[in-house]
């Protein structure tokens, strides 16, 4: 539903202002096409994109082979 995160973001953004910020930073987890119609929803609007950091979990070595099959 990227739809829902840019209208999130988009009624987020006015409120941030009006509290007097002007730059952000975003933390981002997960991979979806949300995290991407939510950064550029961001970019349009009157704050400054300061810091982006993606916190998607990623595998060190993969998963674990399976036991071979003795006989």
């Amino acid at each position: 539903m990227p739809f829902a995160a840019q209208t999130t973001a988009k009624n987020v953004i006015p409120m941030l202002i009006d509290q007097g910020m002007k730059q952000i930073e975003v933390m981002i987890s997960g991979l979806s096409p949300r995290r991407d119609t939510t950064l550029r929803a961001i970019q349009r609007s009157d704050v400054i994109l300061n810091f982006v950091h993606d916190m998607t979990p990623m595998p060190h070595n993969g998963c674990r082979p399976p036991k071979k099959i003795r006989v």
